[in-house]
C-alpha cells in the first residue's frame, strides 16, 4: 500500500503531537514549568532547575538544550552559560555546542521535510528566487558557516534558511558545529564571567584562536569537496 508524501507528513506530524502528548501524560507539570523557566530567560533559575535532576544533570541539560535550539527560543546563551555554570567552562561549552548542533539539525530535517517541496514549487516560479537557490547549493557552506559563527542570531532564521535553500545536509551539520564554537564559547563565557565576577581574557583568546583553526580547517574541507566534484 502506497501513501502520498501528503499523507506521510501528516502521519509523522500526527507521531510528533503523540510525542508531546506522551510527556505530558507521564509529567502534566514538565511542559507548563518548562514553558514559565524559558519565557523568564533567567540563567540562575534554569541553573538551578538542571542541578536540581543530580546524577542525570548532565542528559537532561543535553536534551534540554537540544530541545529549545530546534525550538529556536528562547536564546542558546541561557543554556550555553548555565552549562559553563554546572559543569565548567570547557565541558560546558563542548556539552552546549554538540546538543546545539543536534537541535538545529533536528529542526532543518523537519523544515526541510515538511515544507521543502512546497518552496521548490514556488522558487520553480521565480528566476530570482531559482537563481539564489542554485548559489545557495554552491555557496550556502560559506554563508551558514560565516552565519552561525555571529553570536546571538536567532537560531530558528538560520533553521530556516538553511532547510529551505538547497544546502546539503552534510553541509549544514559541518557549518553549525564549527561555526557555533565561536559563537557558542564566547556567549558561554561571558555569561558565566558577568555572573560569576571573574574575568579572564585568556580563556577568549583561546576560543578565537581555536575559532580560525576550525575555520581554515572547515575552508581547506570545503575547497577539497569542491575540487572533487568538478
Amino acid at each position: 500500500m502506497k501513501f502520498s508524501m501528503r499523507t506521510v507528513k501528516l502521519i509523522a506530524a500526527a507521531l510528533i503531537v503523540l510525542l508531546f502528548l506522551i510527556i505530558h501524560s507521564l509529567n502534566p507539570e514538565f511542559f507548563p514549568y518548562l514553558w514559565r523557566m524559558l519565557s523568564h530567560g533567567d540563567i540562575m533559575e534554569t541553573t538551578e532547575y538542571i542541578q536540581s535532576f543530580g546524577p542525570w544533570a548532565l542528559f537532561f541539560s543535553f536534551w534540554l538544550t537540544l530541545f529549545v535550539n530546534a525550538l529556536g527560543f528562547p536564546p542558546a546563551i541561557i543554556f550555553s552559560t548555565a552549562n559553563t555554570l554546572i559543569f565548567g567552562i570547557v565541558p560546558g561549552i563542548v556539552l552546549s555546542c554538540i546538543a546545539e548542533t543536534v537541535g538545529v539539525t533536528i529542526s532543518f530535517l523537519l523544515l526541510r521535510f515538511f515544507f521543502r517541496d512546497t518552496a521548490e514549487k514556488i522558487i520553480a516560479k521565480n528566476k530570482t528566487l531559482s537563481n539564489i537557490d542554485k548559489y545557495s547549493g554552491k555557496n550556502g557552506f560559506a554563508f551558514m558557516l560565516i552565519a552561525r559563527m555571529v553570536p546571538y542570531i536567532p537560531s530558528v532564521l538560520l533553521n530556516a534558511v538553511g532547510a529551505l535553500s538547497s544546502l546539503s545536509l552534510r553541509d549544514y551539520v559541518i557549518t553549525s558545529f564549527i561555526g557555533k564554537f565561536p559563537s557558542t564559547g564566547i556567549e558561554a563565557i561571558i555569561g558565566h564571567d558577568a555572573i560569576t565576577q571573574e574575568e579572564d581574557p585568556t580563556r577568549l583568546i583561546v576560543v578565537v584562536i581555536l575559532a580560525i583553526l576550525l575555520i581554515v580547517g572547515a575552508w581547506w574541507y570545503q575547497k577539497k569537496h569542491l575540487e572533487n566534484d568538478k
